[in-house]
């Protein structure tokens, strides 16, 4: 397909808001038919609006056929283009709701995953303690990796984040809320499943495929300084479960999502007195520019979830 290229973009209207705005579902649903219930409207018109923005902004998005839906190199900076500037309008709005002293609107909350076996961690009650506070809020919960939750908190995709601390950046803001145990598995059909924990130590560790975490974390730290010899490579706690279960590895998890494998004999702690270590897990926010009234209310409500524990 060859889109004819403007000669210049010129002001962005409202239509072009909408246009990226169905781009994002198109692309965040991982296609046209997808995206039809996200949006509500049918194919045919998702994939019309798609090419009047391809139109508008003289670029080919992305490929779509037999071989799938996919993003060209160009769609993928608007893709990230668009983010910033949905994120930047939203800011705006609360703004405008914190002039006015409103607590209304949609509130993205974005947490590290496994949290909720955690019984240190009350985010749901904190949940409840903001509805009562904010009824008209729309909160929005999102689960991802630590870094794309670092990362959104900077870009404005999400007003706030609960991940385990990992570094510091002056840019944030940190509040701790609740820790968590991480101790190492194995599976049934895995070597040390039989093994004596008396004799192990972590050199002997190194004899044995070891998957870790792969963005920067507590996980990818302590796995480089006992030297252990990553084979694979997850990028969330299912995944780690899923390569433990392999028999093929060991990997850390949290105690309380492993609990269950544990008690249907699919996996064992090794050595639990010896090969663990603790989590904290904190709230992010952005320092600049001040959290708006919304978000707030949302830390104080964390705040005041766990501090009652």
């Amino acid at each position: 397909m060859k889109v004819k290229t403007p000669a210049s973009l010129g002001q962005i209207s409202d239509m072009d808001i909408r246009l990226l705005r169905v781009f994002k579902s198109v692309v965040e649903c991982g296609g046209m038919a997808a995206a039809e219930l996200e949006l509500n409207i049918g194919t045919s018109t998702v994939s019309r609006h798609i090419k009047d923005l391809e139109t508008r902004l003289g670029l080919l998005l992305c490929r779509r056929g037999r071989a799938g839906f996919a993003l060209t190199p160009e769609g993928e900076r608007i893709y990230a283009e668009t983010l910033r500037l949905l994120a930047g309008a939203e800011a705006f709005r609360q703004s405008v709701d914190d002039i006015h002293q409103r607590m209304g609107g949609p509130l993205h909350l974005a947490v590290f995953d496994k949290t909720a076996s955690n019984p240190a961690a009350r985010i749901h009650e904190a949940i409840a303690r903001f509805t009562e506070r904010a009824p008209e809020v729309h909160l929005q919960l999102h689960v991802s990796t630590l870094i794309a939750i670092e990362r959104g908190v900077l870009d404005g995709q999400f007003q706030l984040g609960v991940i385990p601390g990992h570094r510091d950046s002056g840019t944030l803001a940190y509040e701790a809320l609740f820790d968590e145990t991480m101790l190492l598995y194995c599976a049934a059909r895995h070597p040390l499943y039989t093994a004596d924990d008396a004799t192990l130590d972590w050199e002997s560790l190194r004899q044995h495929p070891f998957a870790g975490l792969g963005d920067h974390s507590p996980n990818m730290a302590l796995s480089q300084l006992r030297r252990l010899p990553r084979r694979a490579t997850g990028f969330d706690q299912e995944s780690i479960a899923t390569l433990i279960l392999s028999g093929r590895y060991l990997g850390f998890l949290p105690d309380h999502y492993a609990q269950g494998f544990v008690r249907d004999g699919l996996m064992r702690a090794v050595h639990p007195a010896r090969f663990r270590y603790e989590c904290r897990f904190f709230s992010i926010v952005r320092r600049s520019p001040q959290p708006t009234r919304v978000t707030r209310a949302f830390l104080d409500c964390l705040r005041q979830a766990h501090l009652a524990r």
